[in-house]
């Protein structure tokens, strides 16, 4: 994420925190005693964490990104919430948080996928397990890498915004892994790098349900959005809930 000082200043633009996303968290906060516990892994700028937190709910937010992290931490200045940030990769996850703590965990906007080694990822799974309190949920957000299986190069869907727009693309590299390359267009033309060949793993629903059943996870919906559309192999993105 070499360039993603370039994006910081628009990234609520373009990750904005939707009405169907907002439904989506409060159906979930419904199956729990509040006030919910809630574990957001790779929280950018904050802005769903605050969402999340309006109604006394408890939100600890991961970001490894120096730039995002001090956005996000800006943000929490002014709001009185019970929000706090980390800049803490999954690596390292369970050796500072609270074990059987949290109520749902969440990786969103394609974050899962940086973490590029199946290793590792085995590791995510069953750390977010030991993480997860009795009856947690494990919610994940990612591009369906099937529709990148064949093609060289993949466009992704543009985000943007009245300020700006972002292009996104897949590219095959000869291994399991996959380079994202993404960029940015001001409003005066101006193009700027966002990421430049960076490694994803194209995680799909196959390995999640491997990944998942072998750390513990027994039940496993995917969908195509927040709005619980159903999700098929032609979907560009994969919504995952699982428990």
């Amino acid at each position: 994420m070499e360039f993603i000082q370039n994006v910081v200043e628009y990234y609520d633009e373009l990750y904005p925190v939707t009405e169907a996303k907002k439904k989506f968290y409060n159906s979930v906060k419904k199956t729990y005693t509040p006030p919910v516990k809630f574990l957001q892994i790779g929280c950018g700028t904050g802005a769903l964490e605050h969402e999340l937190a309006q109604d006394g709910s408890d939100v600890t937010g991961l970001e490894v990104s120096r730039e995002l992290i001090a956005a996000a931490n800006l943000r929490r200045r002014t709001q009185l919430t019970a929000v706090r940030f980390f800049q803490l990769s999954t690596l390292d996850m369970t050796r500072f948080l609270g074990k059987s703590f949290y109520n749902v965990i969440s990786c969103l906007n394609n974050r899962i996928a940086f973490i590029h080694d199946k290793t590792l990822l085995r590791k995510f799974f069953f750390d977010s397990r030991i993480l997860l309190a009795e009856k947690g949920t494990l919610v994940l957000e990612l591009f369906n890498f099937h529709l990148a299986e064949q093609a060289p190069v993949t466009p992704l869907a543009e985000r943007s915004s009245i300020r700006v727009r972002m292009m996104s693309s897949l590219k095959q590299s000869g291994s399991k892994l996959m380079y994202l390359n993404e960029s940015i267009e001001t409003g005066n033309g101006r193009i700027l790098k966002v990421m430049e060949n960076e490694e994803v793993y194209p995680l799909t629903k196959e390995e999640i349900i491997s990944f998942g059943t072998e750390a513990g996870y027994r039940e496993f919906k995917f969908y195509s959005s927040f709005d619980m559309d159903e999700f098929s192999q032609t979907s560009k993105n994969l919504i995952c809930i699982i428990q």
